[in-house]
């Protein structure tokens, strides 16, 4: 069984950083794109990276210059600079992903970031 597990998450001013890790774990065979996405209260889930096995990637407009998306095996990353009080949200991890009985998309739990003064 897959599991996708977020951490990293946090309250911190606006103008500070944080940086979210998503392990996969369970009988994985390959890892195609991870992504980020956010859901703030009263608003729709968003894409905010995504990141190919390639590591070709791609930002939501609204984060561009200031997060940045990458990945190491079984582990994906997003560093999240200069945070604004917008960007306060719940991040889930979503993988496509290969395991031995067929291709699917998993998400995690997420984790929750909090940007205010």
């Amino acid at each position: 069984q897959v599991q996708l597990v977020e951490s990293g998450g946090g309250l911190v001013q606006p103008g500070r950083s944080l940086r979210l890790s998503c392990v996969a774990s369970g009988n994985i065979f390959n890892i195609y794109t991870m992504s980020w996405y956010r859901q703030a209260p009263g608003k729709e889930r968003e894409l905010v990276a995504e990141i190919t096995r390639g590591d070709n990637t791609n930002y939501a407009d609204s984060v561009k210059g200031r997060f940045t998306i990458s990945r190491d095996k079984r582990t994906g990353y997003l560093q999240m600079n200069s945070l604004k009080p917008e960007d306060t949200a719940v991040y889930y991890c979503n993988a496509d992903i290969l395991t031995a009985f067929r291709r699917s998309e998993y998400w995690g739990e997420g984790t929750q970031v909090t940007v205010t003064s």
